[in-house]
């Protein structure tokens, strides 16, 4: 089962259990995929395109994303109780995303792909960030980013 159709899946078994916040949730994720699925119809003209796993999880990091911007906002503006409930969604879209590679896995990745560039100036950073991002699939861009800044110096 792909993850697709995890997500189908678990859409309707929250449906059946009346489980609000998990069909609120899936039910934005959904729409999200659905509309890209259709777009990618269109750019290929193939009626049975089916997005990849990949395709899949960019849309969930793109929600994931989205959410933790709202959360922020949540909290600049002192509103308590949307933030639970934007803690309760990330929660759930969590179950969807692969782990996450600790700092210590990027910081050694990072070091070894600069090693491997020769050593770069601070100003090629986003030469090293393609290369270490490419190298640390699943990771977090903004501690891949900070790490690099970090042994860039």
């Amino acid at each position: 089962m792909n993850l697709f159709e995890t997500i189908e899946s678990d859409y309707k078994n929250a449906f059946r259990a009346s489980d609000k916040p998990v069909i609120e949730v899936l039910r934005i994720v959904k729409t999200a995929l659905q509309n890209e699925e259709i777009a990618k119809r269109g750019k290929s003209g193939d009626r049975e395109a089916k997005l990849t796993d990949e395709e899949v999880l960019a849309i969930l990091k793109r929600q994931v994303k989205q959410t933790e911007e709202a959360g922020e906002l949540f909290e600049k503006g002192g509103r308590a109780d949307l933030v639970s409930k934007n803690k309760e969604e990330l929660t759930i879209l969590a179950r969807y995303m692969p782990a996450q590679m600790s700092e210590d896995e990027v910081r050694r990745i990072a070091s070894m792909v600069i090693a491997r560039m020769g050593q770069p100036s601070p100003s090629e950073f986003g030469k090293v960030m393609g290369a270490v991002m490419k190298e640390v699939k699943g990771a977090d861009g903004t501690v891949v980013s900070r790490v690099v800044k970090e042994l860039l110096g």
